[in-house]
């Protein structure tokens, strides 16, 4: 009678070694450096498609759009709801239409390098003018409850464009020299394809009325939610530090 009465195990069946990591009492198993290293490799991955393809991070700084967003705000942007992509995209996941009213984040047509944030208040087709700081649409004043006005000087260019009766400084000449040629009747006639955006801070906003129209393809996408916010404040390092936190994560809100 054989002395090993145990069952052979092949080669194949042999177990793979496993480390184990001891926390106190507790022993944790895991699959080694190797392992590890993999891991961290399929993270990496997964988030660099989820911010080349579905939403990508966003920081506000400027007030053009305040009370809705403020300086400081970190976004995170739906890269998705606007973007044309390919046949084989449009027919399994459709872009969905722009429509007045949406917040949505563009390549500024002057400076391709730098990217926006503004209001749709304008579609193609549209005929658009302002009276007093207020949008006229079709001949309908447009009911814009997001919109603030900071208090300042009487500006007949912001207020009631397209009125060329005077000439702002802060307007692209580009701009002045094709508005005096779309401003018809007091009101201009927003072109196929192109989209005209203002900022919700209406008097402290350079948008549409300073530079003109956003192309459809300078659409990147729409921002879903406010993911934290920084905002100056004073007093010690961790008071600081403290008051950072704590406010940053009381702004967290769905844009709207």
């Amino acid at each position: 009678m054989s002395g090993d009465s145990g069952i052979p195990v092949s080669p194949a069946e042999t177990p793979a070694p496993q480390h184990s990591l001891r926390v106190g009492r507790v022993r944790l198993q895991h699959d080694g450096v190797l392992g590890t290293i993999k891991t961290l490799i399929e993270i990496v991955v997964v988030a660099i498609f989820v911010v080349t393809f579905v939403v990508q991070p966003s920081h506000i700084l400027t007030g053009s759009m305040e009370p809705t967003l403020r300086v400081g705000d970190f976004l995170l942007v739906d890269k998705q709801s606007y973007a044309p992509g390919g046949w084989m995209d449009r027919a399994l996941l459709p872009p969905q239409a722009i429509h007045r009213g949406d917040v949505v984040i563009f390549i500024y047509p002057v400076d391709p390098a730098k990217q926006l944030v503004k209001r749709v208040v304008g579609l193609p087709g549209d005929r658009l003018s302002m009276r007093a700081g207020h949008v006229f649409v079709n001949d309908l004043e447009l009911r814009e409850p997001y919109a603030f006005y900071s208090p300042g000087r009487k500006n007949h260019f912001r207020d009631d464009f397209p009125s060329l009766r005077d000439a702002d400084p802060n307007v692209d000449p580009l701009w002045w020299v094709e508005l005096r040629k779309l401003s018809l009747d007091g009101e201009i006639v927003v072109p196929t394809g192109d989209y005209f955006v203002l900022g919700d801070n209406r008097n402290d906003s350079e948008d549409s009325r300073y530079w003109g129209f956003v192309p459809r393809a300078a659409i990147l996408g729409q921002p879903l939610v406010v993911d934290f916010s920084v905002r100056p404040v004073e007093g010690p390092w961790w008071q600081r530090l403290l008051n950072s936190l704590k406010d940053g994560w009381s702004s967290v809100r769905v844009v709207r």
